[in-house]
């Protein structure tokens, strides 16, 4: 066959409508163009310049209103849209100790329960008209409000969103029905033994009493009332305990006006205080929950650090380069490329602000080889205790924070979320500004040095979800066992009943 493509036929066939047009030259198919000048042959040849980016000064976008009311503002013309966020201090921090869920609760039926002037259906109608979304949604310690709507139709949408804000109705027929939806969530918290992991480690880790580690049941749900309601949402919803920001396509000087007038009159009250730290201690063992699974699931680890320990730049590379940095990290080759014993093995740092967090690896395994990657996953921990990193690692991980810096301001929006969360928590002034330096600072010596004061073995506790008889032997090559954690001694921890929380009889994990 002629391998050479004629002019001539490809004008005619354009001509004729059987191929669309097209710019073309004659080629030959059977080899393949040369790179053009100035690119490499290969991929690995290219050479990137080194990435330029200044984080932003948060100066630069505050704004307060007349009232005190903190306002971020970040105008941008590429869409008529407009995303304005309120962030109010406090969530599930707040809830009280008889109540549980009742902050969630609180944010959920603020926005599905209507207004003193609007019921729940028409102000639904109202947005849904306007193409206007909303929501409102509490956290461990915060509780935001979120508008997105045109920017033809703010004026009208600000109006019925700070309506909803400042005067729910806490519609009694909408809360029957937020109950029952809670209750059969609550129904299923068994059914995935990952829920069942995460529920008892934060009891292990925070104790019982904290708000870290406390959860709703039937009993909290059902006594939840529309002055239960009302109560928590006086202590979190008002400008005195709010910060505002704003994205999108608006003039400033406008926005600022609307936004002084929507929140006239409305009572300023004292912001929330600061979460309370746990009093438990974490004791360090082996636990086990029983579940008839085929696969184990598993986390050890202790409480941490907090947030701007000095030692949190140096932890957070120690433990990109255990198990929080994918198949570079030392876990996930371990313990899922050269022994296949896992899908997945990760290592978290989760530092609080108020007080330390906790460092955790996990994992889940075959019954069997459970032992043996919780083995292996132990001994990983220890030799970042016992022996410094490799230059090669070291560089890899901070090249990773420090290359994916700039995503935490990639859009307008989170870059103002990021302001919002400073100001609340008071971040220092230059942490994003001295970010990348501390990064680059940070020697193997640093590392090894918090290895050893942070990541204790002795200290730490392995909780295991799973069928106990099958896990404990270990793998068929004795290699390792679960009497090669704490003596063999383990804790068996009750299987809770999904509603209520009360211990389930021992055969109910079956």
């Amino acid at each position: 066959m002629n391998m050479w493509i004629s002019q001539h036929l490809l004008r005619a066939l354009v001509a004729s409508g059987a191929v669309g047009l097209m710019l073309f030259s004659p080629c030959r198919l059977s080899h393949a163009e040369p790179p053009a000048a100035g690119i490499p042959a290969r991929p690995e040849q290219i050479v990137f310049a080194p990435l330029a980016f200044e984080p932003p000064d948060a100066a630069g976008f505050r704004r307060v209103l007349p009232d005190g009311t903190v306002v971020y503002l970040a105008p941008s013309h590429e869409f008529p849209l407009v995303n304005l966020v309120v962030t109010f201090k406090g969530g599930v921090s707040l809830d009280p100790t008889d109540m549980p869920g009742l902050a969630a609760m609180t944010a959920r039926m603020v926005r599905e329960g209507g207004t003193t002037t609007m019921g729940p259906t028409e102000l639904d109608e109202s947005l849904d008209f306007l193409a206007t979304d909303i929501g409102v949604a509490a956290t461990d310690t915060f509780t935001a409000a979120t508008m997105n709507c045109l920017a033809s139709n703010f004026d009208e949408s600000l109006k019925l969103f700070v309506a909803m804000l400042r005067t729910p109705a806490f519609d009694e027929k909408r809360l029957e029905t937020s109950r029952a939806r809670i209750l059969e969530s609550l129904k299923q918290r068994n059914d995935d033994a990952s829920s069942i992991l995460g529920r008892e480690w934060k009891r292990l880790v925070y104790g019982t009493d904290h708000f870290e580690a406390t959860e709703p049941t039937d009993r909290t749900v059902a006594a939840v009332s529309r002055a239960r309601l009302a109560e928590m949402h006086r202590r979190i919803f008002h400008p005195g305990n709010m910060i505002v920001s704003v994205s999108g396509d608006f003039d400033e000087k406008e926005m600022l006006a609307d936004l002084q007038k929507a929140f006239s009159g409305w009572e300023r009250g004292k912001a929330v205080a600061d979460p309370v730290a746990p009093t438990a201690v974490l004791q360090p063992g082996l636990y086990h929950v029983p579940k008839d699974i085929p696969q184990g699931k598993v986390v050890m680890g202790s409480r941490a650090i907090t947030r701007d320990d000095p030692d949190t730049i140096p932890f957070l590379l120690l433990n990109e380069i255990l198990g929080a940095g994918g198949f570079t990290s030392r876990l996930m080759r371990q313990v899922r490329s050269n022994e296949g014993l896992a899908y997945s093995v990760r290592s978290t740092l989760t530092p609080r602000v108020a007080y330390p967090g906790d460092f955790r690896a996990g994992f889940e395994s075959k019954n069997a080889t459970v032992a043996l990657a919780a083995k292996i996953v132990m001994e990983q921990i220890a030799r970042m205790r016992e022996e410094l990193v490799t230059d090669d690692e070291l560089e890899t991980a901070k090249a990773s924070l420090i290359e994916t810096f700039p995503r935490q301001f990639e859009s307008r929006p989170q870059m103002l979320r990021v302001f919002v969360n400073d100001e609340w928590t008071k971040r220092p002034k230059d942490y994003w500004k001295t970010f990348r330096d501390k990064v680059r600072a940070v020697t193997r010596e640093d590392l090894k040095r918090v290895a050893v004061k942070h990541l204790d073995p002795e200290k730490m506790a392995i909780l295991v979800v799973g069928d106990w008889e099958n896990i404990a032997p270990g793998d068929l090559e004795k290699r390792a066992s679960m009497k090669d954690f704490f003596g063999g001694t383990v804790k068996h921890l009750p299987l809770r009943d999904p509603l209520t929380l009360e211990p389930l009889p021992e055969k109910a994990g079956k």
